[in-house]
């Protein structure tokens, strides 16, 4: 009896069992976490999303987005806005390439909804010959460091749902012999704070222990982010760069912070991820009126990049939608769109293979009138200029 059942367990089903396992709770935790999104498979010859470059070829079509802060029905408006996803949430945009250009999370409450679904669509991207590229953001580099300033109350309970669902995960596969054990996600986290109040400790232990390097969605998501980008002929960043960034190295600096978030380095942030004139920080080239951008900086900035002649940057709200300074060098598209922002009406920019610019628009102003506000130092009301585009959106 005892020889039949050490066959049993040596057979290649018994061996399984502990993987099959470990991948239907990790199905059932993100199913839990994300609001239903069941993500797809990835390809063992195809894992696009654990892959680190700073430089790609110019693509048929590229599409980028702003800030999304945390406002899951402003995203999907902006992904809507450019054709990317049908309606039922799925990728639409063939073979696209899009850049999000960072700040998911903060001032809203649906933070990890938001990134799961931008990892669903990665993944549904791939399969399709597309690309979606994420970014870090400011916000990204403050909760990481622990910075929650702008964490709003929801935001606090959706990782507070998180942890619950994570720890119960951890829990079901504890009681599976062969599974390596798994570790308390608050190790090290303390269980009070001055001047927090109770209700809101929960909350805040749930995303340290999530954010923090080498956590869970630290890990899961965010490490997958560049902190800049070259595409073609356009550079992204969050903030800006300066040429001492530059100087640095392009995929030095997405090396090191992709280290830092996966716990592979230093506790702290990169000293250019730190401060006012950091890549995620700066506004030198973003200030809403044109005429305050310090165009010789950013004109030497982009002589030092071969082949670029643009620099495309978030961060800073744009009142007047996406818009360009310094004979269009500096795009800024970041319009304020999520709800806990200024509730700015979605746009993104579009760029074809011929490296011409529009922007696409939900604004109803524009439905029988389109007028650029790409360069604010031109006439902002010239007639025949079809820059930017009205798309109907459906909420």
């Amino acid at each position: 009896m005892e020889r039949e059942m050490e066959v049993k367990a040596s057979s290649p089903i018994c061996k399984a069992i502990p993987s099959l396992l470990s991948s239907f709770v990790d199905t059932f935790v993100d199913f839990s976490v994300s609001g239903g999104l069941f993500l797809p498979s990835l390809d063992s010859q195809n894992q696009q999303t654990s892959d680190l470059r700073t430089q790609y070829p110019s693509p048929n079509r590229l599409i980028a987005v702003g800030d999304l802060h945390g406002d899951l029905e402003k995203t999907k408006q902006a992904f809507r806005l450019a054709g990317l996803v049908d309606g039922s949430d799925r990728w639409s945009g063939g073979s696209a390439t899009v850049v999000q250009i960072g700040d998911v999370l903060d001032r809203g409450g649906e933070e990890l909804k938001i990134l799961y679904f931008l990892e669903k669509l990665k993944r549904e991207a791939t399969k399709s010959g597309g690309n979606l590229i994420t970014m870090n953001g400011n916000h990204e580099i403050m909760n990481i460091e622990g910075d929650f300033r702008f964490v709003t109350k929801l935001g606090l309970q959706e990782f507070s749902d998180w942890a619950f669902w994570y720890s119960s995960g951890n829990k079901m596969k504890s009681l599976c012999n062969g599974l390596e054990k798994q570790k308390d996600i608050f190790a090290g986290i303390p269980s009070c704070f001055r001047g927090v109040k109770e209700e809101f400790l929960n909350g805040i232990r749930a995303r340290i222990a999530a954010l923090r390097p080498d956590g869970p969605i630290a890990n899961k998501f965010l490490s997958k982010n560049v902190t800049v980008l070259v595409i073609g002929d356009s550079i992204f960043v969050h903030g800006g760069l300066l040429a001492e960034h530059v100087d640095y190295g392009l995929e030095r600096m997405n090396k090191e912070v992709r280290d830092w978030i996966s716990g592979l380095a230093q506790k702290s942030a990169p000293s250019y991820c730190r401060g006012r004139d950091s890549v995620v920080w700066l506004r030198k080239f973003s200030h809403e009126v044109a005429m305050n951008c310090d165009c010789a900086a950013l004109e030497h900035v982009l002589a030092t990049v071969p082949g670029v002649k643009r620099m495309i940057m978030g961060h800073t709200i744009q009142q007047a939608g996406i818009n360009g300074a310094c004979d269009n060098k500096a795009i800024r598209i970041d319009v304020g769109m999520s709800r806990g922002c200024t509730n700015g009406l979605p746009e993104v920019l579009e760029i074809n293979d011929k490296s011409e610019l529009r922007i696409l628009t939900s604004n109803p102003w524009y439905q029988n009138k389109y007028t650029s506000n790409l360069d604010m130092e031109a006439d902002r009301k010239k007639e025949g200029n079809e820059l930017r585009m009205q798309v109907e959106v459906k909420a």
